[in-house]
């Protein structure tokens, strides 16, 4: 099992997560992050230090087979994220709203961001 990381992520990015987890297996988008499936442990930790509530189990009903493919897809191609960072500029502002899908950069998190 693994964990997968969901739309309320999208236009956040809060990294709280990150900070937690203890095999670094977050990478980073220009506006999402992601859980590379093949590296988490299946601890947990991570579920409860989102702000957002966006991480869930792979069991869960939210983890479609879609967000599965975003995680595993994304997690090859972004930067590794080890340590947390400012969230996204009105971060609060989109938390929890519905249709973000559509926003979901398939860019890498900026050169800066990843430094």
């Amino acid at each position: 099992m693994t964990f997968v990381v969901t739309e309320n992520c999208i236009r956040c990015k809060y990294t709280d997560c990150v900070e937690v987890c203890p095999v670094d297996c977050f990478y980073e988008g220009a506006n999402m992050l992601v859980i590379h499936p093949d590296e988490c442990i299946d601890c947990g930790v991570c579920v409860t230090e989102c702000p957002a509530e966006a991480i869930v189990a792979d069991s869960d009903a939210a983890a479609t087979d879609l967000w599965l493919g975003i995680n595993r897809t994304y997690a090859e191609l972004w930067p590794n994220i080890v340590s947390k960072k400012t969230p996204l500029p009105d971060a609060g502002a989109h938390d929890g709203r519905a249709g973000k899908l559509a926003e979901l950069s398939p860019e890498p998190a900026a050169e800066e961001e990843t430094a």
